[in-house]
């Protein structure tokens, strides 16, 4: 409040300024000013359209015209997709809550519907028309309205030389027992590796094959094997019980969409002991922390058993990652590929995950690599950028390390690249 005695200042010449908000303050001496957040780009052009009476088909076609791997749906926002890693609109009205329920209402059954409404998350699987693409669906609510991802899923099962993997995933798939992990971050291409793994056997050799997805992604014809594929929620209630039943089912290999809880990681385990090639899946970034995250699932009573277990029936942990083609469409696979030999045994049996690491790194010749390894590999042959490369490695000072040696400082502008990936 203005004291009342001290006289008053006068007014500006021309006017008292308009009122508005206050001038930014300018960015410290040194420091560069803020860039605004990009804004999410919007994908097709013309005339925004209605989403009223629209089917979701409408939606999934474009996916698959455009060959993007996820649609999402929810209220107050136009329907999103992810083409190569990116999130952009499509040219929509941004949805309601009454289209989003209805959309999804109207490809869900009512034993669906039911449960849904009771736990207000729903897993399933959903087709196109004449066979034209599958989608593994999450529906949920937001904020109390409904809204759903979509993921997309290839017709066609690929093989590991289709997804330019490294070939000794084939050579993981030829052991008679063991448990193989397969890791990595939600969208990092799990499924799809593990697919064209169980695609290799079913192709090669005669096997009786057991799946347990939630839900089931893609679906496999008996060829050289027997293959059956369960689904959580259809086929069976739970992973630990499909789990616990297959044991009795006369298996050779088995697949584990995903190891959630103490009970499916311990039958996992015991399966792989019990003379099964088991396959599953973490949402792990590397070797080391999968073992750790395993490790403490556990009570700490049982702790040292199951480094004990883990170290006479693990194969191989194959970590993975996608990273955007330096130019054109499509993504690449970064992959770390630690293999249970000996030394590796022991490590985990001693609890010293965190020499891991330096074992996978010194042991090339026994097809194993790091994640950084990769990447560097990823750049050298100009398939991703530097900058990449740095936000997606395991240890930066590392990787810079690798990058030099690999350069040469006798090369011209030698040393750690500064800019795009090297001239071929």
């Amino acid at each position: 409040m203005q004291n009342p005695n001290q006289p008053s200042s006068p007014p500006p010449p021309g006017g008292p300024p308009p009122a508005g908000p206050p001038p930014m303050a300018p960015p410290p001496v040194g420091q560069p000013a803020a860039a605004p957040a990009a804004a999410m780009p919007v994908a097709g052009g013309g005339q925004v359209r209605a989403l009223d009476d629209l089917h979701i088909d409408a939606l999934l076609d474009i996916v698959v015209d455009r060959n993007c791997s996820d649609l999402h749906i929810c209220v107050n926002s136009e329907p999103v997709v992810r083409e190569d890693g990116a999130l952009k609109r499509l040219n929509f009205e941004k949805f309601n809550p009454q289209q989003t329920q209805r959309m999804m209402y109207e490809i869900v059954s009512d034993d669906q519907i039911q449960r849904f409404e009771n736990t207000l998350e729903l897993d399933f699987s959903y087709a196109l028309p004449k066979g034209r693409a599958r989608f593994r669906v999450n529906m949920y609510r937001d904020k109390g309205a409904v809204a759903a991802a979509f993921r997309l899923i290839s017709s066609k099962i690929p093989t590991v030389r289709d997804l330019n993997l490294p070939p000794i995933l084939e050579t993981l798939c030829d052991r008679p027992r063991g448990l193989v992990l397969v890791t990595g971050p939600t969208g990092s291409g799990k499924s799809t590796s593990l697919a064209a793994m169980i695609n290799y056997i079913n192709l090669g050799k005669a096997t009786h094959i057991i799946t347990i997805e939630d839900p089931i992604e893609y679906l496999h014809t008996h060829k050289q094997s027997l293959i059956n594929q369960r689904e959580v929620g259809q086929d069976t209630k739970s992973f630990n019980n499909a789990l616990r039943a297959a044991l009795r089912e006369d298996p050779d290999v088995m697949l584990v969409g995903e190891m959630r809880d103490v009970e499916t990681i311990s039958l996992a385990i015991t399966a792989a002991e019990t003379g099964h090639l088991v396959f599953a899946t973490l949402h792990t970034n590397n070797a080391a922390e999968s073992i750790d995250r395993i490790v403490d699932v556990f009570p700490p009573g049982q702790q040292e058993q199951i480094r004990v277990q883990l170290s006479n029936n693990l194969v191989a942990i194959v970590s993975q990652q996608l990273l955007p083609r330096t130019s054109g469409p499509g993504r690449v696979p970064a992959n770390e590929i630690m293999i249970a030999t000996p030394a590796i045994r022991n490590l985990i049996r001693e609890g010293k995950t965190h020499q891991i690491p330096s074992m996978i790194q010194t042991s090339g010749g026994m097809g194993m690599f790091t994640m950084d390894q990769c990447l560097r590999d990823l750049y050298l042959k100009g398939l991703v950028t530097l900058e990449e490369i740095m936000s997606r490695c395991q240890n930066m000072d590392e990787l810079k390390k690798m990058l030099s040696t690999s350069m040469g400082p006798g090369t011209p502008g030698g040393g750690l690249p500064t800019g795009g990936p090297p001239r071929r």
